[in-house]
Formats: C-alpha cells, sequence, structure tokens
C-alpha cells in the first residue's frame, strides 16, 4: 500500500505534522505522555483486529510478524497517509483533525466509549451524541424527580431541555408552554416575558448564560444546530445579538438567582451544575432555596399542586 501524502493538518518545518514547541516544560511533558497513550492505544487497538473483520482476505498468517492489522491497512481503511499514521502510533508530535481521528475510530472499529477515549487522547470535544442518544429519557426523569424539592432540570449540549420535575416547572418555567422547536434554556431566557418579569437581576443571569454557552459552542465548530440556535435568536432578541457579538466566554461560577414568585414572593436560588459520569454531554442544574424561609415558601407552592414536570 503507498503513502497517501501528508495530511492537512501536518505542518511544513520539522517533518510530517511536526508543530511548535508548547509553552513550559511542564506543558511539554503532559503533552509527551498524551501522545504517547494515544500511541499505544491506537496500537492495542490495531492488534487486536482480523483482516476478516474490516472485509480484507485473511492471506497467509505465517506472513504476518505481528498480530492484528499492518499499519498499512489501518492507514488505507482511514484514508490517511501511512508514514503520517506511523509517526501518530509512535507518539510523534503531529496534529490530528476531527475528521481523521473519527476514520481511524471508524477503521478500528471503536465503540462509542473508545471513540470517546480515542478523541480525549487526540485533545478533541467528544463526539457528536443525538440528545438523550444512550441516556434514556425516563432514566433523567427520575434523576430529576429525586431531586425534589429542590428544582432540577437536565439538558443537551445545546441547552436544549431533556427532562425537568414539577418544581422547575413551577418555580421557573414550564418548558411545555414553549413549542416543541423551541424548548431550550437560551431560547426561554432571551424570548420568554413571563421568566424575565420573575427573575430580579435579570441582565447578569442571562449575560453569564450567554457566556457559558459561547464557550460550550468552541468545541461544537460548525455545528448546524448551534449555528442556527445563535442565527435565530439574534434575529428575535436584540440583547443575545448585541451581547453575542461581544464574545463573552465565562464556565460556570457559583450563583444565586433571585427570583419574584407571583404566589410566594421573593426565593433566592443557588445554582449548582452537574454532569452524568457516563454522558458528560448533558448538564444537570439543581436550583436549591438558600435558606428556610426560602425552603418553606417552596413547600407552600408545592403543596397541593400537580405534577406538571417532565420530559417532551
Amino acid at each position: 500500500m503507498k503513502d497517501h501524502g501528508r495530511h492537512d493538518n501536518e505542518t511544513a518545518s520539522g517533518g510530517p505534522g511536526t508543530r511548535a514547541a508548547s509553552h513550559g516544560p511542564g506543558r511539554r511533558a503532559r503533552a509527551s505522555s498524551r501522545r504517547a497513550e494515544l500511541g499505544a492505544f491506537l496500537r492495542a487497538r490495531r492488534a487486536r483486529l482480523r483482516p476478516a473483520d474490516v472485509g480484507l482476505p485473511e492471506g497467509d498468517p505465517a506472513l504476518r510478524r505481528t498480530p492484528g492489522l499492518r499499519r498499512e491497512e489501518i492507514a488505507e481503511l482511514s484514508g490517511v497517509g501511512v508514514t503520517w499514521y506511523t509517526y501518530l502510533e509512535q507518539g510523534r508530535d503531529i496534529s490530528a483533525s476531527a475528521q481523521v481521528i473519527d476514520a481511524l475510530a471508524r477503521a478500528l472499529l471503536l465503540d462509542p466509549d473508545e471513540h470517546r477515549h480515542l478523541r480525549d487522547l487526540a485533545g478533541l470535544a467528544p463526539p457528536d451524541t443525538p440528545s438523550g442518544e444512550g441516556e434514556p429519557r425516563d432514566r433523567l426523569r427520575r434523576l430529576v424527580d429525586a431531586a425534589a424539592p429542590n428544582a432540577a432540570s437536565v439538558y443537551d449540549a445545546r441547552l436544549d431541555y431533556l427532562a425537568w420535575n414539577t418544581p422547575y416547572a413551577l418555580l421557573r418555567h414550564d418548558p411545555l408552554t414553549l413549542p416543541p422547536g423551541r424548548r431550550n434554556l437560551l431560547w426561554m431566557m432571551f424570548t420568554d416575558a413571563g421568566n424575565r418579569a420573575r427573575m430580579v437581576h435579570w441582565e447578569p443571569a442571562a449575560r453569564a448564560l450567554i457566556s457559558q454557552f459561547r464557550a460550550a459552542m468552541g468545541h461544537r465548530q460548525g455545528d448546524p444546530a448551534f449555528t442556527t440556535l445563535v442565527t435565530e435568536l439574534s434575529e428575535v432578541s436584540p440583547e443575545f445579538r448585541e451581547w453575542w457579538a461581544d464574545y463573552p466566554v465565562r464556565r460556570f461560577r457559583p450563583a444565586t438567582v433571585a427570583i419574584d414568585h407571583p404566589e410566594i414572593g421573593r426565593v433566592d436560588l443557588e445554582m449548582f451544575q452537574l454532569r452524568p459520569a457516563e454522558h458528560p454531554d448533558l448538564l444537570l442544574v439543581l436550583q436549591v432555596p438558600a435558606g428556610e424561609d426560602g425552603r418553606r415558601r417552596v413547600s407552600a407552592l408545592l403543596d397541593g399542586q400537580g405534577n406538571p414536570g417532565g420530559a417532551p
């Protein structure tokens, strides 16, 4: 099999794909360790495959000096150069695009956990997973229901609602009142007048949310679902359009959100964000009443209410 030539991510100096030195010895050491682990993982997964696993003829086993597929075969199957793939297995300082890493995952027949691990080692975001895939909605519903009387909601990477409980619907907003294509936290924050009226300090909370989404979108460049959401919100919300153009970036910080509820008055809610270990693309948000008075007010609201919590 022949080498398919230099890969797009390879640079022009220092050999194929050699990158400029990282800043600082600690960072260089971590990068070197990660590259070595990436190479070891690729070699291990290549060694476990037989030609028949990928549709190749078995041939004479005596002619194979090592177990598994040859490097040339993986390079051919994934559409990358043999030299480049060899350097990748050797832990050399070369970069790999998401497209190439995903092609290697397919060629090596990686399962979802192995694919995620390969992307981690390559310094890439996790592979895209459709909303709720691998995480049944009824399981998420049980999770948020168990958080009561605290308000709880679960979102996907785009901040679409996946599940919420009764306290969330009564205290903050019932997502079922939003159109099916608009059941999204950003859409609710920037377009729902009732939510804005309840929030004592709407602007700081809205700015914080847009900053977190901007940071998350850095891992999803080119994702049409994200770009469509930004485009549509920019068309209907002047605040979103203006603040998005400022390019704010800030990850979650502990905060307390004040709600002026029409039935129970002011309630301060302490915010927590967590991610399920088995599906870190999902986000669980807990809103806990701050203080005994807040807990009493929330309990009074919940007494005798129906069950508007749910998942679409």
